[in-house]
């Protein structure tokens, strides 16, 4: 949309415009630190292909070339997951506080580059590969096997999670919120990033994950490296058309400041009247990179920071944040005090999509796997996610959006919070369809006298567990392209990378709190000599037992978070 349709959208009150001018309004700036024009520039993002290429087979790898036991390697690789969702928080830090984004992604492509090169030569080098099975015995790998291999995927942890934070949030910075046009197509742009994203995963589940289970491990794993490669050169092609943001200094010494500041003025009085809290004069905030944030009546203890005591007016020392904080300072913590409740009750959506590199891979490992001469391998099901993902999204911003535009008037047809009540409540039945196809396979499996066999596959398609993945990936499109856009827009400007790391942190959180809900189960299942519910032989055990106990704390979660959201407060820029 050119200028015309920016000032019908004004005139007809759609959407208010702070600032239309040639350059952009937000603060960003050129490679060389100059103002950048609105036409001149755009959005970026990298493909994740190599990632992909990783995380979707490694429970496989696990049991079948490592040797571990099933619920040894889902513990493994939600473990591993969890990190990968853990090490963006260091990737926020530095590029809020010193880097920036770009060379914050431009440092870790390396240590990510590394990573994927240690993989295939941990199948290649005889030292490092592990050993074959002989019939039925499988010895477990040497030390130095674990090590190589470890080593390897948690360099890609480290530089996965710490990219992935700063790509998000980097490719939104490409678009200025004070331009109606473009805060419209920064909407579009959550959901066509998801889109993109899960292309390269949908190639990665279809192409690397047979050539890993046909082709070989070493194969596989060096053709991620190509597409990491790839990623890399794509990423610093645009370096010329980028639009930068400012580093703000580290949030968490604003933070600590604002608690600080409140505690040693305890016994001084707020003023009732806000606009004599402390704010600068100026029409930026004193925070590089960042706008003013209006006052919030919330969390008023906080405000004792930016009251301007007689000692402060009598010292005319205003430079002092660790005495005197601005109101702008103020409301950052604050927002992060409101958002933590929205936060914590997503957690537990991440506990459902865990599942689909582990348990669904480990219930699919049991089923009928051919379709005619093919084998499919089981990991490569997780592709009806990405599918399920690349056939909403153009659904719901192209059509959806528009239609429910008219019915609610907002510009985005759902508010971020009422689009991930709706990912929560779908991802219920996610579950409810996991544990009726394991009710059905293991009543095929007792028919067939098949409990006490490990190696036989039970006569039911592993087709039946595709509405389990597709409810995921439906769950994904409004949940977590929800949360991203939530946590973007409600950060403030100079934290923004640390709030998509907050974002990211839910999905680490989520897969460690399934490993720990693992752990818990396995202990309590086999007390007396019982296989337990997630036994090596699932035939002997009741995984339907463990998705029904997902289900039942995921709808718990979705009351919680109901009551929550309707209780939360926007942010408002001044």
């Amino acid at each position: 949309m050119g200028s015309r349709e920016e000032e019908r959208l004004l005139e007809d009150g759609t959407i208010k415009n702070e600032s239309l001018g040639p350059y952009t309004g937000d603060g960003s700036v050129d490679i060389h630190g100059s103002p950048v024009l609105r036409h001149n520039t755009g959005a970026v993002c990298c493909e994740r292909m190599a990632y992909y290429g990783i995380s979707t087979n490694l429970v496989t790898y696990l049991t079948k070339i490592l040797h571990e036991g099933n619920a040894s390697a889902a513990q493994i690789v939600t473990t591993w997951q969890g990190t990968c969702c853990l090490t963006p928080l260091l990737g926020a830090l530095l590029a809020d506080a010193y880097w920036g984004r770009y060379w914050t992604i431009a440092a870790f492509s390396a240590v990510y580059f590394i990573g994927m090169g240690v993989l295939p030569l941990s199948t290649l080098v005889s030292a490092f590969k592990p050993p074959s099975c002989a019939g039925s015995i499988c010895p477990f790998a040497s030390p130095a096997q674990y090590a190589s291999f470890f080593f390897g995927i948690y360099l890609i942890a480290l530089g996965a999670g710490t990219i992935k934070v700063c790509v998000y949030s980097f490719g939104v910075d490409q678009f200025d919120d004070t331009s109606p046009t473009e805060r419209m197509k920064k909407s579009s742009f959550f959901n066509w990033l998801y889109f993109s994203n899960n292309i390269g995963a949908c190639v990665s589940s279809m192409l690397l994950v047979w050539i890993q289970d046909n082709a070989g491990w070493a194969l596989g794993f060096g053709i991620s490296t190509v597409f990491m490669v790839i990623a890399i050169g794509s990423f610093f092609s645009g370096t010329v058309r980028y639009r930068f943001q400012k580093p703000g200094g580290s949030p968490l010494t604003r933070m600590c400041q604002v608690i600080v500041a409140s505690v040693r003025k305890l016994n001084v009085k707020v003023p009732y009247d806000s606009s004599l809290l402390f704010e600068v004069p100026d029409q930026n905030s004193a925070i590089p990179g960042s706008r003013k944030l209006e006052h919030t009546d919330e969390f008023t203890f906080l405000d004792k920071a930016a009251t301007v005591s007689d000692f402060d007016a009598k010292s005319s020392n205003f430079s002092d944040p660790w005495k005197l904080c601005t109101v702008t300072q103020v409301e950052e913590l604050k927002i992060l005090f409101r958002v933590f409740p929205i936060w914590a009750t997503l957690i537990v959506l991440s506990i459902v999509y865990c599942q689909i590199f582990s348990t669904f891979i480990e219930q699919g490992m049991t089923l009928d796997t051919r379709l005619g001469s093919f084998t499919i391998p089981p990991a490569s099901l997780s592709i009806f996610v990405m599918i399920s993902v690349i056939f909403l999204v153009p659904i719901y911003d192209l059509i959806f959006v528009p239609i429910a535009w008219k019915c609610t008037g907002h510009e985005r047809g759902f508010s971020e919070l009422q689009r991930m009540r709706i990912g929560l409540f779908v991802s219920l039945f996610s579950l409810a369809a996991a544990a009726l196809v394991e009710i059905r396979r293991l009543e095929i499996a007792r028919a067939n006298h098949l409990v006490y066999n490990t190696f036989t596959l039970v006569p039911m398609s592993i087709f039946w567990q595709i509405p389990q993945y597709f409810l995921v990936g439906a769950a994904e499109v409004f949940t977590y392209i929800g949360q991203t856009e939530f946590f973007y827009d409600q950060s403030p400007d100079a934290m923004r990378s640390l709030y998509s790391a907050l974002s990211l942190l839910i999905s680490a959180l989520g897969y460690y709190l399934n490993s720990f809900i693992l752990t818990i189960v396995i202990a309590v299942t086999k007390k007396g000599g019982s296989p337990g519910w997630i036994p090596d032989n699932l035939n002997e055990g009741h995984l339907n037992y463990f998705f029904w106990l997902l289900a039942g704390l995921s709808l718990l979660n979705l009351v919680v978070y109901v009551a929550c959201a309707g209780r939360y407060k926007c942010k408002k820029v001044a």
